[in-house]
């Protein structure tokens, strides 16, 4: 479901420093970091027709668990669309943080995610030649897509 790879390779967003104001030091820099704006990223996977409805179902209803690792791995605006004639799912999110491969291990290590990866897995086919399961990491079970076009 999140693999660790994409069409596009994730930069480490630099921390812009912005000088504080302050009366006492006017150079000195703050000591936090500005949220990362965050990189867009997109993948598809093909969904077995005949399970349909199980993974709508699981997806009404994603384990709390694995919610919180998705926010804990700095994934926002998380979507996954369905096309019915094609059986395409594609998933698209943004990353926030600034260890996307960190951020991926971690999800990868969490024994909830990997019994969700192994139940939802079940219901697709990878369009990675030599993909084995999303736990495996590599190569990719969700197949990384180009962003072509974006509008914000």
């Amino acid at each position: 479901m999140w693999s660790n790879t994409s069409s596009s390779n994730p930069a480490s967003p630099t921390t812009p420093q912005i000088p504080s104001v302050s009366p006492t030091s006017p150079t000195s820099r703050p000591t936090y970091r500005l949220k990362n704006q965050g990189r867009r990223v997109a993948q598809i996977v093909k969904l077995k027709p005949e399970c349909v409805e199980k993974y709508k179902e699981c997806h009404a209803k994603v384990w709390p668990e694995v919610l919180k690792q998705i926010k804990d791995c700095n994934i926002e605006d998380y979507s996954i669309f369905h096309d019915p004639e094609t059986h395409i799912l594609f998933a698209s999110f943004k990353y926030v943080g600034y260890n996307y491969a960190g951020d991926m291990e971690r999800m990868r290590d969490n024994p909830k995610v990997q019994e969700w990866w192994k139940m939802t897995d079940s219901y697709q086919e990878s369009f990675v030649p030599g993909a084995k399961s999303s736990a495996e990491g590599e190569p990719a079970w969700w197949k990384g897509v180009e962003e072509v076009f974006y509008n914000p």
